[in-house]
């Protein structure tokens, strides 16, 4: 689609090749045992398996918490308003209990008008607001396999999705710079084909990034656009792992919202009850708590630690704006201040628990005493 005040022409530029990418990512289970998922799938599925790096990039540049384990699937076939195509499938686990599903359609010979119109029609057939189940039905599938891997499964899971237009090569040699002056980006970042505000605009193409002159990305909350003439993939895996981390992060703050409530009302309960048994209440109620407390700060720390970018500074800027974009740092400070609460709740309880105990000593010393005057009048 060409800039505003730009008009159709013969020489539009043209994608030769490209994909889309759309990504849903599930919370399955509390953790993933990735090597037991790898031999079942081995075993049951037959199908091609690896854990995933980042290929572009020198390992020494990342470090991964876990390496995730990529399972490839059966192609599935989808059908747009322009017609039906084959997309392929595959899914990468995560041992913190994520799995990020991803439908991938090849790009051949488009105008960018068309490419643009490709990105949208995709989105329209398996994005968000779509009717579709073929999500659910993949995950389903997977679950049935690899059900012996999944520890404490999610019955109703939370979920991300995330769009990726990716184009490799055009029609004609084309650096970065010139391809934002050639075409207009913000349609397929938008989803919108109505025009948008210079305010809108600016803040779609805010976050770009280029570390050679011909290469670029351009992230949003929800879509990301990438040319990479090198066919690398890094940028797109680590947009996923960032997507990864915040639907991890979002089930603690969910996980933490129901745990309050609860608390509060068992705490109470238990206040209201006194008897010689308070002590062991309250004992039982903190030691819930400081598992709870310690569950979550332990996964919370295997999320924080899934990739680490080092020595790559391009990749490093890239992970970080989408971090923020995608909000985690927010999620994240809400779930520490929830931590924080429980962590007091629990030193409350501890005490407590202690204080009465203190008390029942007390009360056993004096009862002691007491009999041990009874006994001695009585005998006299």
């Amino acid at each position: 689609m060409p800039i505003k005040g730009q008009s159709m022409s013969e020489d539009e530029l043209r994608v030769k090749s490209g994909q889309v990418i759309a990504l849903r990512l599930f919370d399955v289970a509390y953790e993933i045992d990735l090597k037991l998922a790898e031999e079942l799938w081995a075993k049951r599925a037959r199908g091609v398996s690896a854990r995933a790096r980042l290929v572009g990039t020198p390992p020494k540049a990342v470090s991964f918490g876990v390496p995730p384990l990529e399972l490839e699937l059966d192609p599935t076939t989808l059908e747009l308003s322009s017609g039906s195509v084959v997309a392929t499938a595959r899914v990468r686990l995560y041992d913190f209990g994520i799995a990020a599903l991803a439908l991938r359609l090849s790009v051949k010979d488009m105008t960018w008008s068309e490419f643009t119109r490709h990105v949208n029609e995709t989105n329209q057939a398996i994005g968000p607001t779509a009717v579709t189940d073929i999500w659910n039905t993949l995950l389903a599938q997977l679950s049935d396999l690899l059900r012996e891997a999944l520890h404490r499964p999610t019955t109703v899971p939370l979920q991300e999705d995330y769009l990726i237009a990716v184009a490799n090569e055009f029609g004609e040699a084309i650096t970065a710079e010139k391809l934002q002056q050639r075409v207009d980006l913000v349609p397929i970042l938008s989803g919108r084909d109505r025009p948008l505000s210079e305010g809108a605009r600016g803040d779609l193409l805010r976050q770009r990034f280029s570390y050679y002159p011909d290469d670029l990305a351009v992230i949003t909350w929800d879509r990301a656009l990438l040319y990479e003439p090198q066919g690398d993939t890094d940028v797109a895996d680590v947009l996923e792992i960032a997507n990864a981390q915040l639907l991890e992060i979002r089930v603690y703050d969910e996980l933490l919202d129901d745990e309050l409530p609860r608390m509060h009302d068992l705490v109470e309960a238990a206040r209201r009850r006194t008897n010689l048994l308070a002590s062991r209440r309250y004992a039982r109620l903190a030691r819930r708590l400081h598992t709870l407390v310690a569950e979550v700060t332990e996964l919370a720390e295997r999320v924080d630690n899934a990739l680490q970018v080092t020595e790559d500074v391009y990749l490093a800027r890239v992970y970080a704006a989408a971090i923020g974009l995608f909000r985690v740092p927010n999620v994240s400070a809400a779930v520490d201040r929830k931590l924080a609460i429980i962590r007091e709740t629990y030193t409350a309880l501890h005490s407590e628990a202690e204080g009465s105990r203190a008390e029942l000593l007390e009360i056993a010393v004096l009862v002691l005493i007491a009999l041990e005057i009874v006994l001695s009048l009585v005998r006299h």
